[in-house]
């Protein structure tokens, strides 16, 4: 495993490791005060964790060096394990609309008191602090686990904020904010799915992932070569393929013309970060 996906596993444990204090403790809490507004915020700081397992699961596969059967490597399952990590998002939501909707039809009244908001707002800190930092390491370390799961987190915290929102109408008289906050809950954490989901696909479904500009320009900045043309990209952040076509004089010796090959690709790989597979077909210019 290199050094990457040894810092991302890292950050992974830790990062389970909170969630899972954070979640026990609102679900305890919850269920001893009767709120299900807190309840749900719980059950969503517990698909934290369950995320962050399934993010060491797809980090330890996409691990694995280039074999016979994956030539281009593993990289992607980091990829599908996020859109699992969608998954449980989705089944996360429709489980806390199912207990909302079950709770506005037989209304019980929450016993808040002024060690709710404290849980709640420890809870939100904590979940601050996490998602700043995960969202950091994300982009330098070009995760998409790390991002999917710090999407994850931020929607914790807001759905941290609206439990507070909903303890503070409970409070004063309106208890039936309570299932309300906890639908409108469900239905973020829902979009944070369609988030992850979006971006995942786009790197399963070979979206373009570069403008070809900027790679037209380097390589007609060779004498040799006359023309640039059907550049396409794929891949994910940190895994970037290419593939091209240039244009030489007709009569270029073939040595000539595979030595030119080869310092395109380095030029590429030299600089534009986190190119690791080019693909140029050489053709005559006509």
């Amino acid at each position: 495993m290199d050094i990457r996906f040894r810092k991302i596993r890292s950050i992974l444990l830790a990062i389970l490791l909170l969630n899972w204090i954070v979640a026990f403790i609102k679900i305890i809490y919850g269920h001893a005060v009767q709120s299900i507004a807190i309840c749900a915020d719980g059950l969503h700081s517990f698909s934290d964790g369950a995320s962050n397992l399934v993010g060491l699961t797809g980090i330890w596969v996409a691990s694995r060096p280039k074999d016979k059967d994956h030539p281009y490597g593993h990289k992607k399952y980091e990829t599908f394990a996020a859109i699992i990590i969608a998954i449980i998002l989705f089944l996360i939501s429709y489980n806390i609309i199912r207990n909302g909707i079950d709770r506005f039809l037989h209304p019980a009244v929450s016993n808040i008191d002024i060690a709710s908001f404290i849980v709640m707002l420890v809870t939100v800190a904590v979940n601050a602090a996490v998602y700043l930092y995960e969202k950091s390491r994300a982009a330098a370390l070009s995760s998409d686990i790390l991002l999917a799961d710090a999407e994850h987190t931020k929607s914790d915290i807001l759905v941290s904020i609206s439990v507070i929102c909903a303890l503070i109408a409970v409070k004063i008289g309106f208890p039936v904010i309570e299932p309300v906050v906890s639908v409108c809950i469900a239905l973020m954490i829902a979009y944070s799915a369609v988030i992850i989901l979006k971006e995942s696909s786009g790197v399963l479904c070979d979206k373009s992932v570069m403008d070809e500009d900027p790679i037209r320009s380097l390589v007609l900045g060779f004498d040799d070569v006359k023309g640039c043309h059907k550049i396409r990209t794929r891949g994910r952040r940190d895994d970037v393929h290419i593939d091209l076509h240039i244009a030489v004089d007709a009569d270029m010796p073939i040595g000539k013309a595979h030595d030119l090959n080869h310092r395109i690709e380095e030029k590429i790989k030299a600089d534009i970060k986190n190119v690791t597979d080019i693909v140029i077909h050489i053709e005559p210019f006509i």
